[in-house]
C-alpha cells in the first residue's frame, strides 16, 4: 500500500503549487512547512518522482510534478464530490466551498449569501476570494467565480444569477461645465474615469444602443481598479463612467449622478460559474439558491 499516495498529501501538495511556496501553503493549511515539506517528500517518494525543484528562493514544479498535480485536482474534485452527493442525500452539505468575485459584488451581493448559507449549514467551510481579475477555476481548486459579463471558456458552465447592466452616468456639476454627449463618438472628447475590471478590456467601452453595438474608445486622466474609488471621483465631478446599473441606483435616484446616453448600455449579466464537476456539488447548488435569494433586493425593478 505504500506506492498509493495519501489524499492530504495530494491536497498539500496541490497547495504549494498554487502558492509557489511553502511559506504561503503552509499559512492557508495552518501547517508548519516543516510538516509541509515533510508531507510532500512522502508523495515523492510514493510516486518515484521529484514534483518540486527547490532553491533557497522559491519553488517551482517540475515536468513530471505539473502531471501529477492535474491528476492530483481531478482526484480531489471527485473525493469532494462523493462528499457533495453524499451530503445531499443526508440533507446537510458539508466541506469546503471557495468561492471568487470581484470586490464590490462580493461584499454586497456574495459575502450577504455565503453568511445566510453558513448559518444553516455550519459544516459548510466557506472560503471568499475577491480579486480583480479573471480566476482559473480548476488550476485555483476554486468551486464557483461570481462574475457580471459574458462566459465565454467552452469548458464552463454559467448558471444565470440576475440580469443587469453597465451604464453611463456623470456628476450634474460635469455636465454643466462639459456638456451632454448626444452619440457614443462624442464620449472621445470628453474626460472618462476608467476602472480596470477583471477580464474587461481596458480604455474600450463596448455598447449596445438603437443601432446596434459600437466600440468606443476613451480615455481619461482617472483610472483605478476599486469601484468605490471611480465612483467617488465621478461623484467629485471628474468624468464619466460605466458602471453597474444596480451599483449607480441610488446615486441616480438622488440626483447625485445623472444618466448619459441613457439608449446604451453595456450588456453585463450575473452568472455563477463553475466547472461541470463543481455544478454536481451538493453546497455548490444550496450555494446558488441562496445567492440568488440575495441579489433579488438589489436587481429588483427600481
Amino acid at each position: 500500500m505504500d506506492k498509493y499516495p495519501q489524499l492530504q498529501d495530494l491536497r498539500l501538495f496541490c497547495l504549494v503549487v498554487r502558492h509557489g511556496s511553502f511559506v504561503g501553503a503552509a499559512r492557508e493549511a495552518r501547517a508548519s512547512q516543516t510538516l509541509l515539506s515533510k508531507r510532500v517528500a512522502l508523495l515523492e517518494k510514493a510516486l518515484g518522482v521529484q514534483l518540486l525543484s527547490r532553491t533557497t528562493r522559491k519553488v517551482s514544479i517540475t515536468d513530471e510534478g505539473q502531471k501529477v498535480f492535474g491528476w492530483a485536482q481531478r482526484i480531489l474534485e471527485d473525493v469532494e464530490g462523493m462528499h457533495g452527493d453524499l451530503g445531499r442525500g443526508a440533507g446537510e452539505p458539508h466541506g469546503p466551498l471557495r468561492i471568487a468575485s470581484s470586490a464590490r459584488l462580493g461584499r454586497q451581493i456574495v459575502a450577504p449569501a455565503l453568511s445566510l448559507m453558513k448559518s444553516r449549514y455550519p459544516g459548510v467551510e466557506v472560503w471568499l476570494e475577491l480579486m480583480d481579475r479573471r480566476v482559473d477555476l480548476i488550476g485555483e481548486e476554486l468551486h464557483v467565480d461570481i462574475r457580471a459579463g459574458e462566459v465565454d471558456e467552452a469548458s464552463l458552465i454559467a448558471h444565470p444569477i440576475a440580469s443587469s447592466s453597465r451604464i453611463l452616468c456623470a456628476a450634474p456639476a460635469y455636465v454643466e461645465r462639459h456638456g451632454m454627449p448626444q452619440r457614443p463618438s462624442e464620449l472621445t472628447a470628453h474626460d472618462c474615469v476608467l476602472l480596470r475590471e477583471r477580464a474587461e478590456p481596458f480604455g474600450t467601452w463596448r455598447l449596445l444602443g438603437p443601432r446596434g453595438p459600437e466600440n468606443v474608445k476613451v480615455s481619461g486622466t482617472l483610472a483605478c481598479n476599486d469601484i468605490d474609488v471611480v465612483l467617488r471621483w465621478v461623484h467629485d465631478g471628474h468624468g464619466i463612467v460605466m458602471s453597474a446599473d444596480w451599483l449607480l441606483r441610488e446615486s441616480l435616484a438622488s440626483g447625485s449622478l445623472v444618466r448619459v446616453l441613457p439608449e446604451w448600455r453595456q450588456p453585463a449579466n450575473i452568472n455563477a460559474v463553475t466547472s461541470t464537476r463543481s455544478s454536481q456539488s451538493a453546497k455548490v447548488r444550496i450555494f446558488l439558491e441562496y445567492l440568488r435569494e440575495a441579489v433579488a433586493p438589489c436587481f429588483a425593478p427600481a
